[in-house]
């Protein structure tokens, strides 16, 4: 090759280089659209209006939370899928729709790795093993044991809600199950919000929900929280165990939630940076932090590549318990 041709590919690359690292300093010059594949009301979207107004307030440009649930948050990941690659438009994915749903459906119009740029890892959330409070206290079940007693001599009496098929809510019913060798009738929901809401009608008698989501009816009374999935207790729940430590079956139960920004493939890294480190400020900062903690969540703010390592093995773990399940969607 002639040196005179190899320096002018070498100064259109540099060209390209330059042009990109100046979108991402400019970047955003309009509004972001963060869309969340559940209704309003559930953690997913808690923590999207949290991230949101934060990036709002730093960067002076509206960000519209766009809710688009339906089959188990593939509707709205697919979305972002198939979005410009120019940070516009964003995901706030759960451990369901890119750990999950892979395993679970048979077919998905969208890849969970190949099809985005993770940015960043937004929180880590136990679920918690919530019963109607007046189901609880009619039928005396008042900790993890007595409710497996009440199960096993009431073998597919009871609904179990969640927020869809395929999210940490369902699939840590499922693990229960399998583990305490129980039956349970799944009623799957298009969100946490409207399983809630059967759950304190009466319609549904239990859930393993998020626990920023329940929190506020554990507090006023209206939920019976049992156990928490997560390994050690929850700081904001620390008078209810972990379910593993309800010992015999329940030994190294875990199943909890966790919630990231993601953008489609070929987001330049300039704009993934730019949003991941605005994001992990605003996760540090005292007022975000506490009020976070506070609900439940972990505020975690990691980089795209710490990301990216915990979504392939959150994939690997998932995978086994699909498969243990028996759990399947068409």
């Amino acid at each position: 090759m002639k040196l005179k041709h190899w320096l002018s590919i070498v100064a259109a690359a540099a060209a390209v280089i330059g042009s990109s690292a100046a979108f991402g300093q400019a970047y955003p010059t309009k509004p972001i659209k963060l869309i969340v594949p559940f209704p309003p009301g559930g953690t997913t979207d808690i923590l999207a209006r949290a991230v949101g107004g934060e990036l709002q307030k730093a960067w002076g440009q509206a960000v519209i939370i766009d809710n688009r649930p339906g089959a188990g948050g593939n509707i709205g990941s697919e979305v972002v899928a198939k979005s410009p690659a120019d940070g516009y438009t964003l995901l706030m994915g759960t451990v369901g729709t890119h750990a999950i749903n892979q395993s679970l459906y048979s077919k998905l119009a969208f890849d969970p790795i190949k099809d985005f740029a993770p940015v960043t890892l937004v929180a880590s959330v136990p679920n918690v093993l919530v019963l109607n409070a007046a189901f609880a206290e009619k039928n005396k079940i008042i900790d993890v044991t007595s409710f497996i007693n009440y199960l096993k001599g009431h073998p597919g009496r009871l609904n179990m809600a969640s927020s869809g098929n395929g999210t940490s809510i369902h699939l840590a019913g499922e693990l229960f199950k399998t583990q305490t060798r129980t039956f349970m009738v799944h009623i799957p929901y298009r969100g946490s919000a409207p399983a809630i809401t059967d759950l304190l009608g009466g319609q549904a008698d239990l859930m393993f929900d998020n626990l920023p989501s329940a929190m506020p009816y554990i507090k006023a009374g209206r939920l019976k929280a049992l156990g928490v999935t997560s390994a050690k207790p929850s700081p904001a729940l620390p008078d209810v165990p972990p379910i593993a430590q309800t010992g015999g079956d329940l030994t190294g139960f875990e199943a909890s939630s966790w919630f990231g920004i993601l953008a489609p493939a070929g987001t330049p890294p300039d704009i993934v940076n730019k949003l991941q480190q605005e994001i992990a400020k605003a996760l540090a900062s005292p007022a975000v932090k506490e009020k976070l903690v506070a609900q439940g969540a972990d505020p975690v703010g990691n980089t795209p590549e710490q990301f990216a390592a915990h979504i392939q093995a959150e994939t690997r773990k998932w995978s086994k318990v699909v498969k243990d399940s028996g759990a399947k969607v068409d």
